[in-house]
């Protein structure tokens, strides 16, 4: 997955900002808080006026903080927390969520019929980290798919902000993929699940 592939480089590349951040006195909460109401309030803004790329350009700003904040907590003094980690997914369910909502408003004020698919795009979406939550609760290793969220936010936001471009049908080929993907990485997580409880 591309995440795994990337992360080790991306690591390297921002500790040093981190680390300083930790120094001024900055906390990882604090920036995932920061980066979660930055970007929803962006996406519900710049998304249903119709503005993709200039919203796009915002988020993609305030979703660094993701990087930042795992990082901040695992070379912090105190380390990371449960607290901290249990903030980081659910805030990252609800921003992930906004993109999608922002998009939807758009559509569904258009009447566009692809606001059903970007519905679904969000609900799969929402049930892949939820598959993943409960299978933990059996001591179930659940992390696998055909797309995890960092494919899907990939997709969504190239799409969003190309389409803000001008490039026609992006968008709607981009949902389209998105709720496939997701579909797809919710069964087989669910066939994870079934063979592991077999």
């Amino acid at each position: 997955m591309i995440s795994r592939t990337l992360k080790p480089a991306v690591t390297r590349l921002i500790t040093p900002v981190a680390s300083f951040a930790l120094r001024i006195g900055v906390t990882a909460n604090a920036v995932t808080w920061i980066g979660a109401v930055g970007v929803v309030i962006s996406a519900l803004f710049f998304y249903p006026r119709g503005e993709f790329f200039l919203g796009t350009a915002i988020i993609f700003v305030f979703a660094l903080s993701d990087l930042f904040d795992g990082t901040m907590a695992r070379i912090s003094k105190v380390g990371a927390s449960k607290w901290g980690s249990f903030l980081d997914s659910t805030i990252d369910r609800v921003t992930d969520s906004s993109i999608l909502i922002g998009i939807a408003i758009y559509l569904i004020s258009n009447n566009d019929s692809l606001s059903t698919v970007v519905i679904i795009a969000l609900v799969s979406g929402l049930l892949v980290p939820y598959i993943r939550a409960k299978a933990e609760m059996y001591q179930i290793e659940c992390t696998g798919g055909i797309a995890e969220r960092t494919e899907r936010l990939m997709i969504s936001m190239s799409a969003i902000a190309l389409d803000g471009l001008g490039l026609p049908y992006v968008l709607a080929g981009g949902v389209w993929l998105l709720a496939i993907l997701g579909c797809v990485t919710v069964v087989q997580r669910m066939i994870i699940v079934k063979r592991a409880l077999a």
